[in-house]
């Protein structure tokens, strides 16, 4: 499938423009009306609003029922970028560091390109999503009734992967992502003279012993056939030498494949706070939140996904286990069957992974993606 260089060059400048002004969670206006703006201009219907700053742009084409969604997210992340690119991130502390404005001007192209060439028979979805970057923008799309006024027999989403190289692309059935959890402990002494510790239930040591116990969970609650991930992220307590501080907090995540390692899991944090609690004589509270479920490929919509893949990658094949990240695509793989796909974009110019302040977004992977999805239209709705 041939795609217009000036229609890439178009998309390419666009991409940079989302970088160069990147907005968080539910506050995509400028991104979310460029969005609008460029799927009118391609000749679709366009609906607003949904699930707070969501866009939804609709073609539809000859006599078939059927109808898909392709999905894109918008949001950037809060920290600074260090790329030195001409157009890097105009607004300090916010940058497009995960290559959500390649996703959006790619599935803009998308549409572009399935606008022009018509080649399949029904509609298609266009999803822009708010809020991926934890606050579950697709969640509140879904929950806005996202499937019930754009009804989906299928939905697709990909995601940039910096792991594989540009040309290639993976997907599995089953688990592709991981749950994420957060768990949030506040351990509370009395506080009070580093001398005399004798007199104070110990805030710091407490925390200490936590965290010790909380790292033995996978290695010996849960079966060594399961995957999961326990990690405590920060630790903070205490201003001086000779202070025991009164309160020592304690943040960290935990990412599973099933439903029942994560109630293992949390369970287990629970049941050994309250034992250090006892032991400590401190009282510790907890916080624990499970605020993305795993991303879980149906079957068949992988294989599906697969095939479109292989057929306009150089290398396609299945991914052999799934990564501990997390994506909220999983509230719409919850609600409609559908698969995720990782696209590469390694080249000699694009080295740095996801979530690193080197990281940009390979405009030579829109190309590629464009294609994956005009071929999932044409194996899910034949023209005939």
């Amino acid at each position: 499938m041939r795609i217009d260089a000036h229609d890439l060059a178009d998309l390419a400048a666009l991409r940079r423009d989302l970088h160069a002004h990147p907005e968080l969670g539910f506050a995509e206006h400028r991104t979310a009306g460029i969005i609008a703006a460029a799927l009118r201009d391609a000749g679709l219907e366009v609906t607003t609003g949904i699930g707070g700053t969501g866009v939804v742009g609709t073609l539809r084409n000859g006599p078939s029922n059927g109808a898909i969604g392709f999905r894109a997210d918008m949001d950037a992340l809060p920290f600074a970028e260090e790329t030195g690119l001409e157009y890097a991130s105009t607004t300090p502390g916010v940058f497009h560091g995960c290559g959500h404005d390649g996703h959006s001007a790619t599935l803009i192209g998308a549409a572009r390109h399935l606008a022009r060439t018509r080649e399949f028979s029904g509609t298609i979805h266009f999803i822009f999503q708010p809020a991926e970057e934890g606050q579950g923008g697709a969640d509140a799309m879904v929950r806005d009734g996202l499937f019930d006024r754009f009804p989906c027999d299928r939905v697709f989403a990909l995601h940039n992967w910096p792991d594989l190289p540009l040309g290639s692309a993976r997907t599995r059935p089953g688990p592709i992502m991981a749950a994420a959890d957060r768990f949030d402990i506040t351990i509370t002494g009395r506080g009070g003279h580093a001398a005399m510790p004798h007199q104070t239930p110990d805030a710091i040591l407490a925390a200490a012993t936590l965290i010790a116990q909380l790292n033995t969970i996978v290695a010996r609650r849960i079966p060594p056939t399961e995957s999961a991930v326990l990690s405590v992220t920060k630790v903070a307590g205490g201003d001086s030498h000779n202070v025991l501080p009164a309160k020592v907090t304690l943040t960290g995540t935990v990412r599973t494949f099933s439903g029942a390692v994560q109630d293992r899991i949390e369970q287990s944090v629970r049941a050994i706070c309250d034992g250090v609690a006892h032991a400590s004589e401190t009282v510790i509270a907890i916080d624990y939140v499970r605020y993305y479920p795993a991303t879980v490929n149906d079957p068949a919509s992988a294989a599906i996904a697969l095939a479109a893949a292989q057929a306009v990658c150089d290398d396609a094949g299945e991914a052999p286990a799934p990564a501990f990240t997390s994506e909220d695509f999983a509230f719409m793989l919850r609600a409609r069957p559908g698969a995720y796909l990782w696209l590469g974009q390694r080249d000699e110019s694009h080295t740095a992974p996801l979530h690193h302040p080197a990281y940009d977004f390979n405009d030579a992977a829109t190309p590629i993606g464009i294609a994956w999805f005009a071929e999932l239209a044409r194996r899910e709705l034949p023209a005939g």
